[in-house]
């Protein structure tokens, strides 16, 4: 064992010896032949110097490219975007193609700019199927956001412009891209929403049938009469432009609550009436109520004392 640490310790000193002796050559050639160095180094620059001068052309081709395929591209994006606004397609469907039409064409830009450079098209598609898996792998959860969108523009549970809700909440739809969907919530907040969520959970199209059922509850005491209290909302329906005369609405009697009388109202309105309809009926119903004299009653609570 002690042979072989000594054969080892002997090859490592013979090689730093090596080592050291072939820096101690290229110092002292160096010191004895300074301008056989500085040759050297001057034909290295003059050649870096050539490969820069003879590069420029090809850069600056390269640029003029780049600019000028700017420039087209956003041309026929122009094309293409006035071409499908006058189709009868979806808006929905425009604006997911638009999206996908200048991914298109920023990729071929970007691969001509390169072959323009001298990098050969096949390595230029090696290297973009190479990141490709790379970035599918690294983003699966956003290509999964881009199926859904693609999903959802096959399916259309909804379009621009619809309320809906979904994955708990509430808005219209304001934009529908690759990877998400926007919505605008009654208050005005922007909600954004990954595709793959909204493909994947349950959707409820408010405006998905073109009209809506305002369903409300109004309350009257036991001592009214029920037949006149129906009467007086029949007549405050009927006023009211928005509401849909087919279907009908429905005014009946709902439950015998514990303190009231509840009366269901049901009238129907185009879904941008929604509303309008449901606060101005309440408006009206509670003064027509006042002037008809009937009484909307609170929860109350009748005490008997009984003496011994």
């Amino acid at each position: 064992m002690s042979m072989l640490n000594l054969i080892s310790t002997a090859a490592a000193t013979a090689e730093a010896t090596t080592h050291e002796a072939t820096i101690n050559d290229a110092v002292h050639d160096l010191v004895e032949h300074p301008e056989e160095t500085v040759s050297k180094l001057s034909e290295f620059f003059q050649n870096m110097w050539n490969a820069i001068v003879n590069a420029v052309p090809t850069i600056i081709l390269a640029i003029i490219v780049l600019i000028v395929g700017l420039i087209v591209c956003k041309l026929v994006l122009k094309l293409i975007s006035k071409g499908l606004d006058r189709t009868r397609l979806d808006l929905t469907v425009t604006n997911f193609t638009k999206q996908c039409c200048k991914i298109v064409l920023y990729v071929l830009l970007i691969t001509v700019v390169l072959s323009t450079l001298g990098i050969p098209a096949t390595s230029i598609v090696t290297v973009i199927g190479t990141a490709g898996v790379a970035i599918g792998l690294a983003l699966q959860n956003s290509l999964s956001n881009v199926a859904g969108g693609i999903m959802l523009m096959i399916n259309k549970p909804f379009k621009i412009g619809d309320y809906i809700s979904v994955a708990g909440v509430s808005g219209t739809v304001k934009q529908i891209t690759i990877l998400y969907t926007r919505l605008d919530s009654d208050s005005n907040q922007a909600i954004f929403i990954p595709n793959g969520q909204v493909s994947g959970a349950t959707v409820t199209n408010n405006n998905g049938n073109g009209i809506r059922r305002v369903d409300m509850v109004f309350s009257i005491s036991y001592d009214d009469d029920f037949e006149k209290a129906q009467r007086v909302i029949n007549e405050v329906l009927s006023r009211n432009e928005l509401i849909l005369r087919d279907p009908a609405p429905t005014v009946r009697m709902l439950e015998h609550a514990a303190s009231s009388i509840n009366i269901a109202v049901r009238p129907w309105c185009e879904c941008a009436d929604y509303w309008s309809v449901y606060f101005q009926t309440m408006e009206d119903i509670r003064a027509a109520f006042t002037a008809a004299g009937i009484s909307i009653p609170f929860d109350q609570l009748d005490v008997h004392v009984v003496k011994e």
